[in-house]
């Protein structure tokens, strides 16, 4: 009888670590989707990818019930004042990603998401006034050092880093103060989204550069936009109820790494001294952060 629920809790985590885990390989293994589309409009794919999410997000409400607490956000002024900005933040790194896996800067784009973690560190001592442990500290520290090795070698595509680093670091703020769930949060942020969506959808197809029902290959991966996008999300959230934050935070760091790997393999981008430079101080960064945090769990 005591054995039960601790095969339980066991089994649960077991769950939650497909879940977490299969989430952010499929965020790592993205570039392999957005590849194909390099010659369609990158605001093009974004607007699909909102079209087509908000169609998802609606059916998971309407399946969950959970249409009174997608109402409850939509009628309270700062909720949605705050969802409006997170979907701002959201739509800016979509955009941004996207661009850079078209225009070959995967590598670029992966280093954002490993400063993402040091960013969320910064912005909880500036926002919330939040104090830094010394391993909190020695990261931030080694990762400003990397950031200023390619910053002083290899500027060019630093933009993106810490464009996709900043703005989904600032989501991630938004959305840790709006008081909404999250399959309520995202449905909102892609309500708000899609009228601007589909106004560039439509002034597209006026001027003859509309991607979606041309090219029969084209159309297809753009439709399932929606579902590329929310499947992960929705993953990340069921995943994360199940497991420890320590283990998500171990997670995180499985989508950038795949996407390096696909940008100096696949992609054939090239590495330069400062990139390797940079990318050893922040790892080094990050490997000091999380031992951090798990011997404090430990205490």
């Amino acid at each position: 009888m005591t054995q039960q629920p601790a095969d339980a809790a066991s089994r649960s985590t077991r769950i939650g670590l497909m879940q977490g885990a299969g989430a952010y390989l499929l965020w790592g293994l993205l570039p392999l989707y957005f590849m194909p589309l390099r010659a369609v409009d990158a605001g093009e794919v974004v607007s699909a990818r909102v079209v087509g999410s908000l169609a998802l997000l609606f059916a998971i409400v309407a399946i969950l019930r959970r249409g009174s607490l997608l109402w409850l956000a939509l009628s309270t002024p700062r909720t949605l004042r705050l969802l409006a900005l997170s979907a701002a933040l959201i739509s800016v790194n979509w955009l941004v990603y996207i661009w850079s896996v078209q225009h070959h800067h995967v590598l670029e784009a992966s280093l954002g998401y490993f400063l993402n973690p040091l960013v969320n560190v910064l912005l909880g001592v500036v926002v919330l006034r939040e104090k830094l442990t010394r391993p909190q500290l020695a990261a931030v520290v080694l990762a400003t050092a990397g950031v200023l090795v390619l910053a002083s070698q290899a500027a060019a595509g630093l933009w993106i880093s810490l464009t996709l680093a900043l703005s989904f670091g600032l989501y991630g703020l938004v959305r840790k103060i709006a008081p909404v769930e999250s399959i309520e949060g995202l449905t909102v942020e892609t309500l708000l989204l899609t009228p601007v969506a589909l106004l560039y959808l439509f002034w597209l197809a006026g001027h003859g550069g509309l991607a979606l029902g041309g090219d029969a290959r084209i159309t297809a991966l753009l439709s399932v936009a929606g579902v590329i996008t929310a499947v992960p999300l929705l993953l990340f959230a069921a995943g994360a109820r199940r497991l420890p934050y320590s283990v998500i935070g171990l997670l995180q760091y499985l989508a950038p790494t795949i996407q390096f790997g696909l940008a100096i393999t696949l992609f054939g981008e090239t590495v330069t001294t400062a990139h390797l430079i940079c990318f050893a101080l922040i790892w080094s960064g990050l490997g000091v952060y999380v031992l951090g945090s798990l011997r404090a769990r430990r205490v």
